[in-house]
């Protein structure tokens, strides 16, 4: 059914990620397909406009960024239940949307599994990421809640 899964993961909100594990692990066992975990990580500048860091602090370079996130995403994809051979993990530095349409085309994949909180007033039924994957995306999203 499909061989390559794209599950992104936000990893600055651990309640998506456990609401996406046992779909994931259902659909892994279907016909034993690659699962790509994927995070994306706010440009620098995105830091600096919303005042969260002032440029004479010294923060970690986009490289180190990304090696701690990749840390992070591992560590948090150990939940779950897929053998190692088949589990990919990549982070990248961007807009969340395109960098994860962008990634889905690059890995071919068949689905995109992502995680939606419940909806409110300013995001109505999906959340922004969510909402703007399963506009744009040229493949199958599968939105869990």
């Amino acid at each position: 059914m499909y061989k390559t899964i794209l599950a992104p993961i936000d990893l600055a909100e651990i309640e998506l990620t456990q609401k996406v594990i046992p779909t994931i692990n259902s659909l892994a066992k279907i016909d034993y397909p690659h699962l790509h975990f994927f995070a994306v990580l706010s440009p620098m500048l995105s830091y600096y406009e919303y005042g969260l860091s002032h440029p004479e602090r010294l923060l970690p370079s986009d490289d180190e960024r990304i090696q701690i996130a990749l840390a992070e995403l591992k560590k948090a994809v150990t939940a779950f239940d897929i053998p190692e051979g088949r589990v990919h993990c990549s982070v990248e530095i961007g807009a969340p949307r395109d960098r994860i349409l962008n990634f889905a085309d690059e890995i071919n994949a068949d689905l995109i599994v992502v995680g939606s909180r419940r909806p409110s007033i300013t995001t109505f039924l999906l959340g922004t990421t969510a909402s703007s994957v399963v506009r744009y995306a040229k493949t199958s999203v599968l939105v869990v809640r």
